[in-house]
């Protein structure tokens, strides 16, 4: 009894895991069985297809899952794209009508017993639902794409042919939904030539983050380079229109009895053959514009719908059947096409063959070196050589019948070892001068360095017959040996005759940079735009600040500066705290002086911190203004440092100040060369200090005359007077009478001495103590 007991308590919870799975099973037949295309887009069973659209659209836009932030929006956009794929397919929308089925390719007899699957199908529950492993799909990992290999394949191959790049990851719900679209559209674009590729974003996280994904599902079309991510319903059409925009929008020019004579005769211009394709449909089919995207470098691409009766001219010309797509092939010869192809069900490798063979003109000219390289490879093999027979001709009119008759000659002697080919002299320059200006050259390319084997074709060519035969011996002669080309030189690179102007480059990067600028803001989400959004606005303020900051400075500088009225006398904590201020770094052209009198003297003198030097300038009442004018310019730029001070002493008011100074120092005679006349003289105008308050000693600078008028006096900080006539002419009755030109060129060397003073190399006077002032005046001056 207790054993079978236990067994039935052993099977108990597979007993209870089954009803609960038959009970969901149940729940979501129900829930399949109530869901209605027709209701989710709000349309009516005998809507229209442009009333689908219209409603689709309107939904699409309300609930897509970057606009509104409702937790269920993603759920109701995958309901409505579901929805309006079922609806917008006529086939699927009948299957639905008559038995409520959703999958075209369904048997109609098990519509019934496939609820869940339907339900699966829109709701996109699988296995990884119940966290059960799922491996991937044997056929989507041929298109996985690896960091290194989008780089080094991919992203080159992408100028010859779009991609087609869906994002995704393992336990991405929405990535399963569009499973199904997205194998369709693989299996009807890859044919057609568009590059396929799937990229983890669990295991790619680099190559996710280059290309600008960090959500799955993504899909990316990538031409040129150039990323743009698909943002419209996840449907067949949507995504096959998607990757044809992708595409440049002139690749293929349609082509009428008015322009096709035009289109066939610009070979010239653009060394290119032609290919005309005609069909029956209206517009370019995608097959055509994506072979025409491949070989845009070398072919020119045209499309005549057979159905226009603007083309019944051309159909006539060209004996073309109207029954079967067709492709003429035209190079030098507008009349007859070169090659030919008809076939019912055109195949992208027929076509790419087809253009492949045929890519070249009978003789091209070289206007850049990807096409020198290809039409004369370099030598690898004995079986491989290729013998390049270039005519260096120009573009003027009297050079045509030349290159018609070279012309002539290479399609008459077209070999598969020759290729035949010309330049313009003036456009490439120093190909010609390392051929030395040979008219007719034959050359065999040895290394990719440029060195080449060549011979020369003498007597020249003008296109005579005899010019003909001359040349088909030199090549009889060259086949025979192939020794025969004894010269070997070193060709530089071609120039590119065909590159666009920087600016045409530069603005084609713009338009680029613009529109995915515009893409990015249209649709990314807020979350993903804000470190952009910051950026920028970042940005503009340091930008707009900087310019604001700087007006208002200009602002306040362009303003006259008024003459402060004199301050009545401070108490010495007032003059020691003004003092103080002096020492900032100056504004501009503004350097702040002060006056030494009985107030301030104290502070700025006796008192001075340790380290600090005042710097002071000696003048008078008339020649105030013009030496503070300019001392200020030879001094600002050293104001900048801390410990310079700059003051001024009036020597009307303190006359025996700058004599007690020089009594009280012993050396100052013998250092400066000082006489008792000089002590004894009272004009000490332009004379400037040095005082350092605390060690008690000063450097002095004496006035020198560098104006151009002769008759100036001229003094020297190093040297002594040299008569005593000189120097009692320095009376101050002169001085008053001085002009202020005069007066202000005493300063012309005090920059110098300024520098002297930083570096510490001048002799430095000490004194016992410093003498004290008797007037009462304090005035501020800023110069």
């Amino acid at each position: 009894m207790f054993g079978r007991l236990r067994r039935h308590l052993r099977i108990s919870p597979v007993l209870v895991t089954f009803i609960l799975f038959v009970l969901l099973a149940e729940q979501l037949v129900k829930a399949s069985s109530e869901y209605d295309p027709y209701k989710v887009l709000g349309v009516s069973r005998s809507a229209s297809q442009a009333e689908i659209k219209k409603a689709y659209k309107h939904l699409a836009r309300e609930w897509h899952p970057d606009k509104n932030k409702d937790p269920g929006a993603e759920d109701m956009f995958i309901k409505i794209s579901k929805s309006y794929e079922i609806l917008s397919n006529e086939e699927r929308r009948a299957n639905f009508d008559r038995y409520g089925q959703m999958d075209e390719n369904q048997p109609f007899g098990q519509s019934q017993h496939q609820g869940f699957r339907s339900f699966h199908n829109s709701f996109y529950f699988d296995e990884s639902f119940f966290h059960f492993p799922r491996s991937r799909d044997f056929a989507d990992s041929k298109y996985l794409l690896h960091h290194a290999q989008y780089n080094s394949v991919v992203l080159p191959d992408s100028h010859r042919r779009p991609y087609l790049i869906k994002v995704t990851s393992e336990w991405c719900f929405a990535c399963i939904h569009i499973e199904p679209v997205w194998r369709e559209t693989v299996q009807e674009l890859e044919p057609l030539g568009v590059g396929i590729g799937i990229v983890d974003l669990g295991y790619e996280r680099r190559l996710a983050s280059q290309l600008g994904a960090h959500r799955a599902p993504s899909i990316i079309g990538l031409v040129n380079g150039r990323v743009t991510f698909f943002h419209q319903a996840v449907v067949r059409e949507h995504l096959r229109q998607f990757v044809e925009d992708l595409l440049p929008q002139r690749l293929v020019e349609k082509i009428t009895d008015n322009n096709y004579l035009p289109f066939l005769s610009n070979w010239h211009v653009e060394n290119k053959p032609s290919v005309l394709l005609f069909d029956q449909v209206p517009v370019v089919p995608l097959l055509y514009k994506l072979t025409a995207f491949a070989f845009k470098d070398y072919v020119r691409f045209g499309y005549v719908d057979q159905g226009e009766t603007s083309s019944t001219q051309l159909l006539r010309q060209f004996n073309i059947n109207t029954y079967a797509p067709t492709m003429l092939l035209f190079k030098e010869n507008t009349e007859k096409p070169a090659d030919i192809i008809q076939a019912r069900g055109m195949k992208r490798q027929i076509m790419d063959e087809f253009v492949s063979n045929n890519k070249f003109l009978q003789v091209p000219r070289l206007v850049n070196q990807q096409l020198f390289d290809e039409l004369c490879p370099i030598k690898q093999f004995h079986r491989r050589r290729k013998y390049c027979v270039l005519l260096i001709t120009g573009e003027d009119q009297a050079f045509v019948p030349g290159n018609k008759a070279f012309l002539d000659f290479a399609s008459a002697n077209s070999k598969d070892v020759l290729r035949f080919a010309y330049v313009y002299q003036r456009q490439q320059l120093p190909l010609c001068q390392a051929l030395f200006h040979n008219q007719v050259v034959i050359l065999e390319r040895r290394s990719q360095a440029g060195k080449v084997l060549y011979r020369s074709v003498t007597g020249g060519w003008n296109g005579s017959e005899e010019d003909k035969h001359h040349l088909h011996e030199q090549l009889e002669l060259l086949q025979k040996d192939p020794a025969y080309l004894s010269s070997d030189t070193t060709l530089p690179e071609l120039n590119n005759e065909m590159a666009p102007m920087f600016l045409i480059q530069w603005m084609n990067a713009a338009y680029d940079y613009i529109l995915q600028l515009y893409d990015d803001f249209l649709y990314s989400n807020w979350r993903e735009m804000m470190p952009i959004l910051s950026l920028i606005f970042s940005a503009l303020f340091i930008l707009f600040g900087t310019v604001i900051i700087q007006a208002f400075s200009e602002s306040e500088a362009d303003k006259p500066q008024k003459q402060k009225p004199k301050e009545a006398p401070k108490t010495e904590d007032e003059a020691s705290s003004r003092a103080s201020t002096s020492s900032r770094p100056p504004k501009k052209d503004f350097v702040e002086v002060t006056e030494l009198t009985d107030i301030t003297y104290t502070s700025n003198l006796v008192k001075l911190r340790p380290g600090h030097i005042n710097v002071v300038l000696v003048l008078t009442d008339s020649s105030k203004n013009a030496l503070l004018r300019k001392f200020a310019k030879e001094v600002f730029s050293f104001s900048g440092t801390q410990t310079l001070h700059f003051s001024f002493l009036n020597a009307d008011k303190h006359s025996h100040w700058m004599p007690s100074l020089l009594a009280s120092t012993p050396d100052a005679a013998q250092n400066l060369g000082l006489s008792d006349d000089d002590e004894e003289s009272s004009d000490y105008t332009g004379h400037v200090l040095a005082l350092n308050g605390y060690k008690k000693y000063f450097c002095l600078f004496r006035p020198v005359f560098t104006g151009d008028d002769p008759s100036d006096a001229s003094f020297s900080s190093d040297a002594s007077l040299s008569s005593a006539s000189r120097r009692k002419s320095r009376s101050r009755s002169r001085s008053q009478s001085r002009s202020r030109l005069e007066v202000h060129h005493k300063l012309d060397r005090l920059g110098l001495w300024m520098e002297r003073l930083m570096e510490g190399t001048l002799p430095r006077l000490r004194v016992p103590a410093w003498p004290s002032l008797d007037a009462t005046m304090n005035t501020s001056t800023e110069s």
